[in-house]
This record gives structure tokens, C-alpha cells and sequence, in this order.
């Protein structure tokens, strides 16, 4: 996967749109509409805040379901990403939670968008959601099915879940890298908001043998310099959103720290192609 390619930038930050509840969940509001402006607007914030690449994710959908989700699910994330996608430059990326990376990966095919997010490729993890087992053999199959050429990123030991039997994470990078196919690895701390170690990042560097490694969670601008000396890329949203708390809207000022932040760590002094990009499509 050669990020240059694809982000502009050997070393992206991928901010992270939190939908609000679609049609099924439990806390549907019954408003697309309302739904699809919050997501502008945090598509907008994020771009023009200089990140990379963008993630869309029904985070607020839960709770979610071991399986497929609804096809209604489906459909309003197939329209809200075309409609990001017209509206940004930047590549946009999904993430079907909680793991379903078939219809995350029909939607990036239909719609054009850059790559998908798996929680779980391969393995079988113990979650809130009961057992969920990897399934990299129907997601790779698919894709070539598809003739699609969407990226897939993978977690590794994911948050929110444990693994079931010991596997170090050497030996779950190597395996979700060379058998189940991943294009590249994520590696998050055990929930939420918790970065991952320092340490396991240079475990995962080295485990991946050149296939990017992303920090996946608890990134913020007081660590960023210290995690990304052991990281290709970042995915960040907790410590985007207003006062650092989940439930409220992205910062456009917080989004605009932590690139900075982070460009400063990686001695960039100039602002990212795909920046320039957004401000030459807005106008």
C-alpha cells in the first residue's frame, strides 16, 4: 500500500466522522436530513483542518451487531458518502461497525471512496457483541469479485475486545498481514480513547515488514510526537471533538492543533498537498 500514492503524504492523518444514529439503530432520531448535515460539517472541519483522508463510521449505531447490519444501514451510508465525497477532496475511507467489512466494502466499490476498516480480519475475538470471527477469506474473494481496488485496514488485537488464546502481537500482525491480506495494520489501545504503547508500535513496525502501521486510537497533541516516531499514519477523532468528548461535534481549532502538532513531529513545514487541494475545491 503505498500511502504517498494514495494520501499525498508517506505519513497521513485520518480523521474520523462519527455518524449519528441511522435508520434501525436504537437511537435513530428519524431525520436523515439532520444526520447527513452533522456529517458535512464534520467532513468540512476535518478537511479544512488539514488532515489527509477521512473515515466515516456508524459509531453512534450501537449497539452493534456481531453480523451484517440492516440494509438500511447500508443504503444511508452509501448516500452520505457519495455526498462527503462530492463535497471534499480528500480520500475518504469506512468502517461498517462492528464488523461488517462486506458492506463496508460494497459501499467504497459503488461509491468510489479509497478504503475500509475491518475490526476483525482474522482470528476470532471475544467482544461485547459475543464471539466475532475473522473473515478475510469471503472480504478478499469479494473484492477481486468486485474488481475493486479499495484498500483494507486492519486491526490488530482491536479495542473493545480480547483475543481468544494467547497470541502475541507479532505473530497477529504477521498473520493479518500475510494470510489474511491486509493492506495495512491498525493498532489501538484497549478502548476508546487509550493510545497504544510505544513499545507495541515498534513490535508492529517490525512485525509488518514495510506494510503501514497506523495508531488507531488516544492520539492527541501532546503525544502525537512521541507515537508517530514508531507509526506510519494516525486515525484520530476523540481528541478532535469539542472539550475531547465523544458525543459532541468536531473542533475545526482542535483539528487544526493537532495537524500542526503533528507535521511539527514529523518536520514538515509545509502544509499537505490535499490541504491546498480542499482550499482550491472550495473556492
Amino acid at each position: 500500500m503505498d500511502l504517498k500514492q494514495l494520501f499525498k503524504t508517506p505519513n497521513p492523518i485520518i480523521g474520523v466522522v462519527h455518524l449519528l444514529p441511522l435508520p434501525t439503530s436504537p437511537r435513530w432520531g428519524g431525520s436523515l436530513k439532520t444526520v447527513i448535515e452533522r456529517a458535512e460539517r464534520e467532513a468540512t472541519a476535518l478537511a479544512s483542518g488539514g488532515v489527509d483522508g477521512i473515515i466515516v463510521e456508524n459509531f453512534f449505531d450501537a449497539p452493534f451487531t456481531n453480523g451484517q447490519v440492516d440494509p438500511a444501514v447500508v443504503s444511508a451510508m452509501t448516500l452520505i458518502v457519495d455526498r462527503l465525497m462530492n463535497l471534499v477532496t480528500v480520500p475518504i475511507g469506512i468502517n461498517v461497525l462492528r464488523n461488517d467489512g462486506l458492506s463496508g466494502l460494497a459501499i467504497a466499490s459503488c461509491v468510489g471512496a479509497s478504503f475500509i476498516r475491518v475490526n476483525v480480519l482474522t482470528g476470532v475475538m471475544a467482544t461485547d457483541q459475543g464471539l466475532i470471527e475473522g473473515q478475510a477469506h469471503q472480504l478478499l474473494r469479494y473484492r477481486r469479485e468486485l474488481g475493486s481496488e479499495v484498500k483494507i485496514l486492519a486491526d490488530v488485537l482491536v479495542k473493545h475486545a480480547r483475543p481468544l488464546g494467547s497470541p502475541n502481537l507479532t505473530t497477529a500482525v504477521q498473520e493479518t498481514i500475510e494470510r489474511g491480506l491486509a493492506d495495512g495494520v491498525i493498532l489501538s489501545g484497549w478502548a476508546t480513547g487509550n493510545p497504544p504503547s510505544f513499545e507495541d508500535l515498534e513490535l508492529a513496525i517490525a512485525a509488518a515488514k514495510g506494510t503501514p502501521v497506523f495508531i488507531g486510537s488516544g492520539a492527541n497533541w501532546e503525544n502525537i510526537s512521541t507515537l508517530m516516531q514508531a507509526a506510519d499514519g494516525v486515525i484520530v477523532c476523540s481528541s478532535l471533538k469539542r472539550h475531547g468528548q465523544l458525543e459532541q461535534p468536531v473542533d475545526p481549532i482542535r483539528v487544526s492543533q493537532f495537524v500542526e502538532a503533528t507535521r511539527r513531529s514529523l518536520s514538515l513545514d509545509t502544509p499537505s498537498p490535499s490541504l491546498a487541494a480542499i482550499k482550491l475545491h472550495s473556492g
